[in-house]
């Protein structure tokens, strides 16, 4: 399985930042949204990235300009029908993902490898609303993807080996380290991760400590670079609470079940980062722990 063009599905966080690595790496990549904007906002983004790599001297400026040149953008998704190997990083709903692969169907050629960034949601549900199961896995990158050097490659009930090593192969390009795993909910990254940040912020509901001191206790006391709080600010509230409702409904296990905070923040619309208020408010100078 040659694989030279990629398909970007979703131009947010995670969508420009595959893009990024994958350009870098020398692969052609077609990029798309639903919105003109967000496209432009993508390459933006991904232009002062690569200055920034090129500023630290992880590459050279003329990497940068190789990588920009490979990448393209589209509003059509069946454009995306002649790459090699489809990403999906549309938003963390299944029957949005669902819908997008219905789409892109009838367009593939034969052997195109389709792939999500699904943080939770089962890889074996996604590849059955498509023609090639066998050819459907989770490609999971961790957030930031210029930065973090770990992708979950998640097998479905029918991926089949040759599909598996053609992306363990893309993942050794690209310079990151990939590990396997089964198709169980929050696969092992958000299995082991979401469940230590809702015990955070229960241990914050439940008035054992503030925001500040549950952070600075991990950030000390167990050597983590930013605290549990701060994390879900950055993943996005709204995503975490997604997370934990996939894992409680999956493993009917009530060691699971979300936090009533973590709801109640989400509720206000305080997610995190991108809305500048979660459990730290982000519009002034320095963020400030809301509780």
């Amino acid at each position: 399985m040659a694989i030279e063009r990629v398909g970007i599905v979703g131009a947010g966080q995670m969508g420009n930042g595959i893009a990024h690595v994958f350009a870098v790496a020398g692969y052609d990549v077609l990029m798309t949204d639903i919105s003109a904007d967000a496209l432009a906002a993508a390459l933006a983004q991904i232009d002062r990235n690569l200055e920034r790599q090129v500023t630290r001297e992880i590459i050279t400026a003329e990497t940068k300009s190789e990588a920009m040149r490979r990448i393209s953008s589209t509003q059509t998704l069946t454009d995306l029908g002649r790459t090699d190997l489809i990403i999906e990083a549309a938003t963390e709903r299944e029957t949005i993902k669902a819908a997008i692969f219905e789409d892109l169907v009838p367009h593939l050629k034969p052997d195109t490898i389709l792939t999500s960034n699904t943080s939770s949601i089962s890889i074996t549900r996604l590849a059955s609303r498509t023609d090639r199961p066998e050819k459907f896995m989770g490609f999971h990158f961790m957030n930031p993807v210029p930065i973090m050097q770990l992708v979950e490659l998640i097998r479905g009930i029918a991926t089949d080996e040759p599909t598996f090593r053609a992306c363990e192969e893309v993942v050794g390009k690209l310079g990151k380290t990939s590990t396997a795993s089964e198709d169980f909910p929050g696969f092992i990254v958000n299995r082991i991760l979401m469940p230590m940040i809702n015990e955070a912020i229960y241990t914050l509901y439940e008035g054992v400590g503030s925001v500040q001191s549950i952070d600075t206790s991990l950030k000390l006391g167990a050597n983590h670079p930013m605290g549990p709080l701060e994390l879900a600010d950055f993943i996005g509230l709204d995503t975490c609470l997604a997370i934990m409702n996939v894992l409680h409904d999956g493993l009917a296990d009530t060691k699971y079940r979300p936090c009533p905070l973590l709801t109640k923040y989400v509720e206000a619309g305080w997610l995190g980062r991108k809305t500048k208020r979660g459990f730290y408010d982000y519009r002034g100078d320095e963020p400030v722990p809301t509780r």
